[in-house]
């Protein structure tokens, strides 16, 4: 059986490298090519947020963790 990762050792850590792939500002177009998601967690989220470096336009994304 394989297994196929993206980068990272943890889902959330996988998780980021493919939002990391993906950095079209949703606003004004312009492509990140050099930029990254930043990762912020409460414990019972995580917040995601890229930041556009040519309009200051604020991506986010969250994910709502289950206990």
């Amino acid at each position: 059986m394989s297994v196929w990762h993206t980068g990272g050792t943890t889902p959330l850590d996988r998780l980021k490298s493919r939002y990391d792939r993906d950095l079209r500002c949703g606003e004004c177009g312009y492509v990140d090519e050099e930029g990254e998601w930043q990762a912020r967690t409460t414990g019972d989220r995580v917040d995601y947020r890229h930041l556009c470096p040519s309009c200051g336009a604020v991506e986010r994304r969250t994910l709502k963790l289950r206990r």
